[in-house]
């Protein structure tokens, strides 16, 4: 098997150029912020208050004090906002809080709403 290399790739390492030559640079006025979103949870009457206050630790990172207003506004309110994200991030947090939920047999309801800007 004979292989015949074509012009441009005999001279692959002769023609150097830099990268910064190619580059093109954006404006920082061009790039956008992306949208960002609420996850708010829902009140019902079967979660316990222990479990919100759990999720809003381990899954929202929020300490025990913040947790635990959080959850009082869940449970007076109706409902709570547990913390703004990008939407990937906020879909990833409102599958996690509904499988640990599920997984705990509870009703927990857990959603994303766009922030007004």
């Amino acid at each position: 098997m004979k292989i015949e290399l074509t012009d441009s790739l005999q001279n692959m390492g002769k023609n150097r150029t830099s990268l910064e030559e190619k580059t093109l640079v954006r404006d920082s006025s061009e790039v956008k912020e992306p949208p960002l979103y609420k996850v708010l949870l829902h009140n019902d009457d079967y979660t316990t208050m222990d479990f919100v206050v759990m999720i809003l630790e381990k899954v929202f990172k929020k300490d025990t004090g913040e947790a635990t207003r959080i959850m009082l506004n869940v449970h007076h309110q109706g409902l709570g906002i547990a913390g703004v994200y990008t939407r990937e991030i906020g879909e990833t947090k409102v599958a996690i809080v509904h499988d640990l939920a599920r997984k705990n047999q509870f009703p927990l309801k857990c959603s994303l709403e766009k922030v007004e800007t």
